[in-house]
């Protein structure tokens, strides 16, 4: 299984283990009302979310991460590639838990899966989608080179599709 490093995280497979921890995240509802993919904030589920995450990778062979700062060893959230049926494309997403919004996690983790999707994926274009409103997940899409593209129907909502080409293939 496939383990990042960045300057100040550890992105490997996200694990059961892990379900404590991405439980506490998605409880808060600012985290969860954030995503584009819908979430409650049950413990019922984030276990759903947890393991269709588990179950993208078993089915793709890629999926988000969990994200682990170096330093602590600390669960932060989960970033990386993302593709389930019915997605507009090769997407790269993150979801932090509010504790750590704003050190640069999301972006740093942004980064690196932006990087996989080109190198170990051969993307030529990779996109995120996200909620209309939330700014700091828009400040993140730009910062790692992605463009607002258009906004699209998904999942019954209308979002922003962020994006950008990586290669002329």
């Amino acid at each position: 299984m496939v383990v990042l490093e960045t300057e100040r995280l550890v992105l490997r497979p996200l694990t059961g283990e892990d379900f404590d921890d991405y439980a506490a995240m998605l409880a808060d509802p600012q985290v969860a009302g954030g995503l584009a993919e819908s979430v409650g904030t049950s413990p019922a589920d984030a276990w759903r979310s947890l393991a269709l995450f588990i179950g993208h990778r078993e089915m793709r062979g890629y999926s988000h991460w969990a994200l682990v700062e170096k330093a602590t060893g600390r669960f932060v959230g989960r970033a990386g590639p993302w593709q389930p049926h019915g997605f507009p494309g090769l997407g790269v997403g993150w979801c932090l838990a509010r504790e750590h919004w704003g050190k640069g996690y999301a972006t740093e983790a942004a980064r690196a899966s932006l990087d996989y999707c080109l190198t170990e994926l051969g993307a030529e274009e990779v996109i995120s989608v996200i909620l209309p409103g939330n700014s700091p997940s828009i400040a993140v899409a730009e910062r790692i080179g992605h463009r607002h593209l258009r906004d699209i129907q998904y999942r019954g909502q209308t979002v922003h599709l962020y994006g950008q080409r990586l290669s002329s293939k």
